[in-house]
C-alpha cells in the first residue's frame, strides 16, 4: 500500500518546504486544490518543489476543459492529475487519452458520483478511482466498509484510493483489508505537531 500526503490550505512557501521534507519518506505528495486555485500550476511544478523520489499529484479537480488542464498539469511535471467523476463522459474520455499519451496517470474523484453514473465510468482500466469523503460532509466515514462495498460492486476496478479523515487505525485496517492501492491522508499528518514523524508512523503501519 502507498501513502499519499495531501498538502492543502497553507502558504506556498510552507507547502514547498514540507513537500521537500516528505519527499524521501512518502510515496505520493499531493498539492491540494486550494493551492492550485491560490497559486496555479506553474508554482506547483515538480522542479519548483524539488521532488526527486515521491510522485506528484496535483489535485486539479478537472470537470471541463479536460485536454487543456491535463496537458498543462503534465507539462509542469505532475505524475497524476485528478478529474471529477461527475464530469461528462466526454471529459473523462479526453483526460484519459491525454494521460495515456503522456504516459501519466489519471485519478477519478468519485465524490458525489451517483449510483446511476458510477457504472458508466468504471471502464478506464489504468485509471485510479478515488473514494473520497467530502470535507463539507460531517457524517462519519467508514473507509474500510466503503472500499469493500465499492470493490464488491466493481471488481474490475484494480486501482482504488481512499481519502477522508483517515487516522492510523483506519490506515491499519485498510492495509489488513488489502484492497486499496493508496491511502490518502491530509489533516491527520499536516495538522499534527510533527508532520514528518507522523508521516513516518503512517508508513510503518501500511508497509
Amino acid at each position: 500500500m502507498k501513502l499519499q500526503v495531501a498538502i492543502d490550505r497553507v502558504e506556498l512557501d510552507y507547502a514547498k518546504k514540507i513537500a521537500k521534507q516528505l519527499d524521501p519518506i512518502v510515496d505520493i505528495i499531493e498539492m491540494g486544490t486550494s493551492l492550485v486555485k491560490d497559486y496555479g500550476y506553474y508554482a506547483l511544478a515538480k522542479e519548483q518543489l524539488g521532488l526527486s523520489h515521491a510522485e506528484l499529484l496535483i489535485d486539479s479537480k478537472t470537470i471541463d476543459e479536460g485536454k487543456y488542464e491535463f496537458e498543462k498539469g503534465y507539462e509542469v511535471g505532475a505524475d497524476i492529475l485528478t478529474v471529477m467523476g461527475a464530469s461528462s463522459i466526454g471529459t473523462l474520455n479526453t483526460t484519459y487519452q491525454v494521460a495515456k499519451d503522456q504516459n501519466r496517470q489519471m485519478f477519478i474523484d468519485l465524490m458525489e458520483v451517483t449510483d446511476t453514473k458510477l457504472p458508466e465510468i468504471v471502464d478506464f482500466p489504468d485509471a485510479i478511482y478515488g473514494i473520497h469523503h467530502a470535507k463539507d460532509n460531517k457524517d462519519n466515514f467508514d473507509a474500510t466498509h466503503s472500499v469493500e462495498v465499492f470493490h464488491k460492486n466493481y471488481p474490475n476496478v484494480n486501482r482504488i484510493n481512499v481519502a477522508g479523515g483517515i487516522d492510523l487505525e483506519q490506515a491499519r485496517k485498510l492495509k489488513e483489508q488489502g484492497i486499496a492501492e493508496t491511502v490518502i491522508v491530509g489533516g491527520k499528518i499536516m495538522k499534527s505537531d510533527d508532520p514528518i514523524k507522523t508521516a513516518e508512523k503512517f508508513m510503518k503501519v501500511i508497509k
